[in-house]
C-alpha cells in the first residue's frame, strides 16, 4: 500500500525539497500552495496518511486552521507543521489545534522523514494486545478500535492522545516521567523537546477532566511528569 504524504507549503522551492526527499524515502506525495487548496485535495484523497502543513500561508485559510478542520473530520491522520518561527507560542498552538509535531525551518532531509516515519509507524501501528479492553471507570478504553469512551460517551482522540491514554492506563497511580512518556510515545530516535509532551497533555485534560483546572484524572508531580489516577 502506498504511503500518502499531503505538503502544503507556499513556498514553491521549499515545497519541491520536502516532496523529493520524502518520495526517495518511498512516500507517495500531493502538493498544496493554500490552506483552500489542501482542503479540497484531502477530501479528493481520503487515504492521506500524514499532513505537513506550513503555518504561513497566502489567502484566508492559515495552517493552524488547516489542523483544525483536519482534525474536526479525522482524529487519526498524523498532522506536523512546518514553521519559520521558532516562537514557543507558535509551535503550542499548533499542538493545541492537534498537531502530533513540529518542525522548525530550516530542516534537514534526515530530520524530516524521520519525523514523517514515525508518525506513520503510529498511525498504522495494529495493536498487539492479549486484552482488547481496558476499563477504569468511567473511561473504557478499546485496544482492538483504539477508541475512549467515558461514561459511555466517545471521545475523539488523536493517534498521539490515544498513545498517551492507554500508556496511563497501563500504569494507573504510577509517576510517569516526561522523559518515559516522550520515549513510549514518539519513540527512542524522537529529536524533539519535552514540551510536546505537556501541550499534549493540556490537551487530554480539555478532553477528559470535567475541570481541566483541577484534574481528577491526570495528576502533575511536580519537576517530574504525570500520574494516572484511576
Amino acid at each position: 500500500m502506498m504511503r500518502k504524504v499531503l505538503v502544503l507549503e507556499d513556498e514553491t522551492n521549499i515545497r519541491s525539497f520536502v516532496v523529493i526527499n520524502l518520495k526517495r524515502a518511498g512516500y507517495d506525495t500531493i502538493e498544496a500552495g493554500t490552506g483552500e487548496e489542501a482542503l479540497a485535495l484531502i477530501q479528493k484523497n481520503p487515504d492521506v496518511q500524514v499532513a505537513l502543513l506550513d503555518i504561513m500561508l497566502p489567502g484566508e485559510i492559515d495552517g493552524f486552521e488547516v489542523c483544525r478542520r483536519i482534525r474536526a473530520g479525522n482524529p487519526q491522520m498524523g498532522i506536523i507543521m512546518l514553521t519559520a518561527r521558532t516562537q514557543e507560542m507558535d509551535k503550542v498552538s499548533g499542538l493545541m489545534t492537534g498537531a502530533d509535531d513540529y518542525v522548525t525551518k530550516p530542516f534537514s532531509p534526515a530530520e524530516l522523514t524521520a519525523r514523517v516515519d514515525a508518525l506513520f509507524r503510529r498511525t498504522g501501528m495494529a495493536p498487539v494486545q492479549d486484552m482488547d479492553e481496558l476499563s477504569q471507570p468511567p473511561f473504557l478504553l478499546n485496544t482492538r478500535n483504539r477508541t475512549l469512551e467515558k461514561s459511555g460517551r466517545r471521545i475523539k482522540l488523536t493517534q498521539v492522545e490515544y498513545s498517551i491514554v492507554k500508556l496511563f492506563m497501563e500504569n494507573p497511580g504510577k509517576a510517569l516521567s516526561r522523559e518515559e512518556i516522550l520515549e513510549a510515545v514518539w519513540g527512542k530516535e524522537y529529536l524533539g523537546e519535552l514540551k510536546i509532551v505537556d501541550v499534549n497533555i493540556r490537551r487530554l485534560r480539555i478532553k477528559l477532566e470535567d475541570d481541566p483546572q483541577n484534574p481528577a484524572h491526570i495528576s502533575t508531580v511536580w519537576g517530574y511528569g504525570y500520574e494516572w489516577e484511576a
